[in-house]
């Protein structure tokens, strides 16, 4: 029998990054996929960020994950979404080409020290005594391991819908995981089913782009990874379309054969990213929709409609396909469809991403409710973090929904549950004026150094942004200015006599570290990265400040700690709904707590005082 320190099962990109992530960590690694070739595979959408969604990659990247490296690598147009609004919501997004995507993923798999790719389909579990303790392979084979990262994505008892027409399938192409279905069905885990979809893939040698607006990416790239510095591949435009009366018209006339409208499908959709029939029932009212035809590689003549997901069946969906200008002779290469799978309750997670009632085993990705790349990343990230420091016997990293939008989007599943596929926003985020994704290498890359799962290049190329950063404020922050030299520089301020620093000026709406250099030429050799970012850190400065007491509750909160094992039924005066909500979530703390539906401040000093109550009888 083989035996690892951690196994990783699913190559998707939850497993992709937990497996990196426990072999940075030093852990020996084993990732088993169905095959190694579709280790990257962007199954929906060629694309990487957007809002919200570009923060969870920034992140990743500051940790030193694969995601936005390879993003960046693979990336064939870069747009900042927002970004004529603050720092704190603008989000960097990739066009992707698919193939280089997976290419290089696997290349930076294979080069990964600690990991080993294992290909073969995991049926069972190895337990001992109720520990997860290995995979057993469809071959028989057995793995053995101290910890274990499940990442199954939408192929727990996958049903994919085309019209009436439904089958078995993880993805278009591959088949549904049904055996480890069933051994995850005899934890008695809370499980649930989803659903999400897809659209039809067309043929760009059969629209008249001619006819299209085109939606060229920004002249400037905002990159994904803090180490990259340059695109590599072709950058292409995409096209727009619409759809109209004619299309929402074919759409009703055939709403009875959607797999959805017609009855075939019991999960729940992403209400953020609906299907076309949605969007047509939903939004009645409105005479069209645009679509964003997306070529999914540089050479590569399949094009992506991103916004017109179906589940209709191939002859409705080729109709309302050519009633769409530039699309009137489109050829389909493959149907959009629907697929429904099994997701398990995050409430069953701790915020390690541990299972709490089946030690030795993390979950991450769509398994936990969650819906895109990034989100199913950024938790693959976290459990392989944890497998590795498990499997090493250390304690557990958590992220606070202070530091980070991983905090945010960890906290949100483990609290509240999903009722339908969670997607991260940037309004989910209580403090995001500090939680930017500029700033996501100075709130993170120091915890991955602590931790000890960053590359040398990392840490010599944080350790110099920082002490620039650090040359760049001391200068600006040294010398208050008079009134007479602010206005020299162009910069309005008060004739009051208050004399203020560059760093307090930069707080100024459209003041520019130009103007600063004005007035103190000692600045000049401060490089235009470095300017940059010293300018949306003292822009938010005085709003952060400000926030600090509430981040010092929340940690105060979170630093109150509820024991696994805390019975709840022992409080007196909780009433019964309380009680029940509080048993099931098993919030890890104080925070947590606060957060469950229906908690009350006077039920929180109950549950603090039994808390303190206990910690006492433990010093005694």
């Amino acid at each position: 029998m083989k035996h690892f320190d951690v196994i990783v099962i699913g190559g998707g990109h939850a497993g992709a990054e937990a497996a990196h992530a426990s072999a940075r960590m030093g852990a020996n690694t084993a990732l088993i996929t169905m095959s190694r070739d579709g280790i990257g595979v962007m199954s929906c959408n060629p694309a990487i960020g957007g809002l919200g969604k570009g923060h969870l990659v920034r992140e990743i990247d500051a940790l030193d994950g694969v995601m936005g490296r390879v993003a960046d690598k693979a990336g064939i147009q870069f747009r900042l979404l927002n970004r004529r609004k603050g720092p704190a919501v603008q989000g960097p997004r990739a066009q992707a080409d698919r193939a280089i995507y997976r290419k290089e993923m696997l290349a930076e798999t294979e080069r990964q020290e600690n990991l080993t790719i294992v290909e073969g389909e995991v049926t069972d579990f190895i337990l001992d005594n109720g520990k997860v303790s290995g995979a057993v392979l469809a071959d028989g084979e057995q793995i053995a391991a101290a910890a274990v990262v499940l990442t199954t994505g939408t192929f727990l008892r996958g049903v994919i819908h085309i019209g009436d027409v439904s089958r078995s399938g993880g993805r278009m192409g591959d088949k549904a995981s049904v055996d480890l279905a069933n051994r995850i069905d005899s934890f008695n885990l809370p499980l649930g089913r989803l659903k999400t979809g897809t659209p039809p893939r067309l043929d760009g040698r059969t629209i008249d782009w001619e006819k299209l607006e085109s939606q060229p990416g920004d002249d400037e790239p905002v990159l994904f990874s803090f180490l990259s510095e340059a695109t590599s591949a072709p950058q292409i435009s995409c096209g727009i379309t619409h759809t109209n009366e004619k299309t929402h018209q074919i759409i009703r006339d055939n709403l009875s054969r959607s797999a959805m409208y017609g009855g075939h499908i019991d999960g729940v959709g992403p209400r953020y990213c609906p299907s076309i029939e949605d969007k047509v029932v939903r939004f009645a009212d409105k005479t069209s929709h645009q679509v964003f035809l997306e070529p999914e590689g540089a050479d590569d003549h399949t094009i992506y409609p991103n916004g017109i997901s179906t589940s209709l069946p191939e002859d409705v969906q080729l109709a309302y396909v050519r009633s769409m200008v530039g699309l009137e002779n489109v050829e389909i290469i493959q149907p959009g469809y629907a697929i429904e799978y099994d997701y398990v309750d995050p409430r069953a997670l701790d915020m390690a991403l541990s299972v709490r009632t089946v030690p030795g085993l993390y979950l991450a990705g769509q398994i936990n409710g969650t819906t895109g790349y990034e989100e199913a990343a950024a938790q693959g990230l976290v459990a392989g973090l944890n497998a590795a420091l498990a499997a090493q016997g250390k304690e557990p990293v958590t992220f606070s929904r202070a530091d980070s939008y991983i905090g945010v989007m960890i906290d949100d599943l483990t609290t509240r549950g999903v009722t339908e596929p969670y997607r991260m926003f940037t309004s989910r985020a209580e403090f995001r004026l500090s939680l930017r994704a500029d700033n996501a290498d100075q709130r993170l890359t120091p915890l991955a150094i602590a931790l000890g799962c960053v590359s040398q290049e990392r840490v010599a190329h944080f350790n110099a942004k920082m002490a620039k950063i650090d040359a760049a404020m001391a200068e600006l922050t040294k010398t208050p200015y008079a009134s007479k030299a602010i206005e020299a520089a162009g910069i309005k301020v008060s004739q009051d006599g208050t004399k203020r620093t560059g760093f307090q000026l930069l707080a100024f709406p459209d003041v520019t570290f130009e103007q600063i250099v004005l007035i103190n030429p000692e600045l000049e050799t401060v490089e235009p990265e470095i300017r940059r970012q010293v300018e949306r850190d003292a822009l938010y400065a005085n709003y952060i400040a400000r926030q600090q007491r509430d981040i010092d509750l929340l940690q105060k909160d979170e630093a109150h700690v509820i024991p696994a094992n805390f019975d709840y039924e022992a409080i007196d005066g909780l009433s019964n709904e309380l009680t029940s909500k509080l048993s099931l979530t098993r919030p890890t703390n104080l925070a947590q707590a606060a957060r469950i539906d229906g908690m009350t401040p006077s039920a929180l000093t109950l549950l603090l005082s039994h808390l303190k109550r206990g910690s006492q009888k433990k010093s005694a």
